[in-house]
């Protein structure tokens, strides 16, 4: 794809507020992604069975892409995050291995996590839970 086509997919993409495209035809396919994408406010959800308390809003961070699940920067440094943590918006909670690119994934809530719920070094698809979190 010639470069001045990229250049003009980018403009548009930012001109009307896309933080992903893709496009295929029989011969060729483009996916441009910008930045981590936008997933809207946090929303909460109960655990199964239990009232509505401050302490029961649960939160799901989900992977904003396909790749592979790191949870450490390095194979022997530890976790970004474990069970109990305090998390802050913007803060980096995991890795995602995209096409030899290591994606920063940051947490887009506060609170503590409950549970990490992807397995370290393993694939991830789009939307995937990684962390589950109770919301401040």
């Amino acid at each position: 794809m010639k470069e001045d086509l990229l250049r003009k997919l980018v403009r548009f993409m930012k001109e009307e507020g896309l933080t992903e495209i893709e496009i295929r035809t029989w011969a060729r396919y483009v996916r441009l992604v910008l930045g981590t994408p936008v997933h809207g406010p946090p929303t909460p959800v109960l655990q199964e069975g239990s009232e509505e308390t401050s302490e029961d809003r649960l939160y799901t961070i989900r992977a904003p892409m396909v790749g592979t699940f790191y949870r450490a920067p390095t194979p022997d440094a530890e976790p970004f995050v474990k069970e109990g943590d305090r998390v802050k918006v913007g803060q980096t909670v995991c890795i995602i291995e995209a096409m030899k690119i290591m994606n920063e994934i940051e947490s887009d809530v506060e609170g503590t996590i409950v549970k990490v719920l992807a397995e370290n070094a393993k694939p991830v698809e789009y939307g995937q839970e990684l962390f589950l979190v109770r919301l401040d």
